[in-house]
């Protein structure tokens, strides 16, 4: 099960294939500032959940951002 920020950074980083999402967010992390820590532990376990997952699994997700979504989990 996905999160909304997992979601989100998979939709901004999504190449259209597992592995390549892998290797984007994997580069992607060389990049962040020893203070982004936050976006570091998200992106880690975006990866980890990438490497448990199937292709197929991974082809299945719904990656198009869901901004209603968020503004009801603010509102709530």
């Amino acid at each position: 099960m996905l999160t909304y920020d997992e979601t989100m950074i998979l939709a901004i980083y999504n190449t259209g294939t597992r592995k390549g999402t892998k290797d984007v967010l994997t580069k992607m992390r060389t990049y962040l500032e020893p203070d982004e820590t936050e976006l570091r532990e998200l992106t880690d376990t975006v990866i980890r959940k990438l490497e448990a997952m199937s292709d197929d699994e991974y082809a299945a997700l719904d990656l198009i951002p869901d901004f209603d979504a968020e503004e009801e989990t603010d509102a709530g």
